[in-house]
């Protein structure tokens, strides 16, 4: 798939393009459906079929106030959005410049950019531009126009409940990850790139890789055992997501800090994804750094058992 950091990078294919645009944060089955589309659109008509998403959420630059924990880290988008089988997708810079274009004329500087647009698929109440001015009225209206075909694609339900980033967002932050990975299409995981710690896992006897997760909605505190992947490496691990209460001067938002098991090198830089299989235990203050040592010793071991016993 080419990552596109302009619609002219298409140029000069000469051929028809089909577009999906949307903010595709965990690119679940709702945002699957309108991809799908597109693809199959793209399959009639011989066109290329492209991805159109921002790298970064609306909000933080239209209502930095309001910016919502995001589900996907951005590589963790892009791949989701690769494996469904698109050409391209643009990545747009979201920023005051663009925000300030109206839904029109990003539409018609989609069609005039690509060249030959020949469908456009969204969901149903997907608004985009200045003040929200865009919507997929707009869009059947500028189709007739610059001859391109609309999806407005209602909405998918599960449990008698829409599909949403909101509502899978809801269920990672109150510990229903079977929910969320229903919603998504796939097992939930969360990703980042591992960062320098103070080192108290490995003076404990337990290093560990500290994930940068800022930003992402997270699951509730506590010790889960989880598959960690990095490199093209699937490894086992326990991971602790908190405050960390023990410690003096414990941080005051949380950490995500996983102990890969029968591992030893160094990560720092690398992206690590951790597809959480289940909880061990909440978070919880201990009197000492050697009971918690002690803890985090009969939670690997915990671990260990978790795996062995799916094995």
């Amino acid at each position: 798939m080419k990552i596109l950091h302009r619609a002219s990078d298409l140029a000069p294919s000469g051929r028809k393009v089909c577009v999906a645009i949307g903010v595709f944060d965990g690119v679940h089955l709702g945002h699957q459906q309108v991809i799908r589309q597109t693809i199959s659109d793209a399959q009639q008509y011989e066109a290329l079929a492209v991805a159109v998403t921002f790298d970064k959420h609306p909000n933080v630059v239209v209502a930095p106030t309001r910016v919502p924990p995001l589900i996907y880290s951005l590589p963790q988008k892009v791949r989701a959005i690769e494996s469904l089988g698109v050409d391209a997708t643009w990545m747009i810079h979201f920023d005051e410049a663009f925000s300030g274009q109206t839904g029109e004329e990003f539409v018609r500087a989609l069609a005039r950019d690509f060249g030959h647009l020949r469908s456009v698929c969204v969901g149903s109440e997907f608004t985009f531009g200045h003040k929200r001015s865009g919507d997929v009225s707009l869009l059947r209206k500028l189709g007739e126009q610059l001859h391109f075909t609309v999806h407005g694609l209602a909405a998918i339900a599960l449990g008698g409940r829409t599909v949403s980033s909101t509502r899978i967002r809801d269920a990672i932050r109150q510990g229903r990850l079977d929910d969320a990975s229903q919603m998504l299409g796939r097992n939930y995981a969360l990703a980042g790139p591992v960062v320098k710690g103070d080192q108290l896992g490995r003076k404990l006897g337990f290093p560990t890789a500290n994930v940068d997760a800022a930003g992402l909605a997270l699951p509730p505190n506590g010790v889960y055992v989880a598959h960690a992947v990095t490199g093209g490496r699937t490894l086992r691990a326990a991971v602790n997501i908190g405050l960390r209460p023990t410690v003096q001067g414990a941080p005051t938002a949380p950490r995500v800090e996983a102990h890969l098991l029968d591992f030893e090198g160094d990560l720092y830089g690398q992206e690590l994804e951790l597809a959480f299989v289940r909880k061990l235990r909440d978070e919880r203050k201990l009197e000492s750094l050697e009971a918690l040592r002690e803890q985090i010793q009969r939670d690997v071991a915990e671990a260990r058992r978790q795996f062995d016993a799916e094995s």
